[in-house]
Parts: structure tokens; sequence; C-alpha cells
């Protein structure tokens, strides 16, 4: 598979995501649910901190890549849902460095709603991998 990063302008590159990305190649999709900041029982944690929810919540995309062999790598869109857009964007450096990390790049929109699935979760990640 081969990925060829779309990018008309850099400014969204300060967020580690692209304008667009051209996949070649690619056999598997894997299309995952969002995923928040819970635990295997389903219970929301770390309410109020939208950083440690982040890393939560990545870490449970991490988990269910894993089980189709990819990995961070293999994203290629986040879309972002958050219920505090201020908060999200006073964050971004360090929201930005959990998925960049892992060298992930994707094509992403972030949405601003009013509630999310529990009145404690601030933020879900729903991405698409291919590889």
């Amino acid at each position: 598979m081969e990925k060829k990063a779309l990018n008309p302008t850099d400014w969204l590159l300060g967020f580690g995501v692209n304008h667009g990305i051209e996949v070649k190649g690619g056999e598997r999709v894997v299309y995952l649910s969002g995923q928040t900041a819970t635990g295997a029982d389903g219970a929301p944690q770390h309410p109020g901190d939208i950083v440690a929810q982040a890393r939560l919540a990545w870490a449970n995309i991490r988990d269910a890549l894993a089980l189709a062999d990819m990995d961070p790598t293999n994203i290629v869109r986040m879309n972002m849902y958050t219920t505090d857009v201020p908060a999200f964007m006073e964050a971004a450096a360090d929201l930005t460095a959990i998925w960049a990390g892992d060298g992930c790049q994707p094509v992403s929109t972030l949405l601003g709603v009013s509630a999310l699935f529990h009145p404690d979760i601030l933020l879900e990640l729903e991405v698409t991998a291919v590889a």
C-alpha cells in the first residue's frame, strides 16, 4: 500500500493532520466506531481532563487496530468530536503529540457537539485505517 499526503497549504500540518491522503494498493479497510475515554467496562474515565481522555481514547484505538494487525500509521482519517472546542484548542499541542508520536498524520475534522454518550466524556475519536 502507498499513501501520499495532499497538502495545498501547510497550516494543518501544525495540528498533525493532512488536507488529503491518496491511497494506492490498499487491500483492507478498518472503520472504527468513535473511541472515548472508557475503561474495559465502558465506564467513563478522567472527567474534566481532555488530554487524559484523548490518551485513553487513543489507547483504545491502538488496541482495536492491533486486532486487525494494524497500527496508527495505517490511519488515514480521524474525526474528532468534542463538547468543548475551546478546551481542545487550548490543549491542541498536547493532543496532537498523542497521535503524531505514533506516526499518525491523517486527514481530520474537528466537530463541536453539544453532548456525547455520557456527560463526563469530552472527546470522541473516530478513525478509518487502510492496509
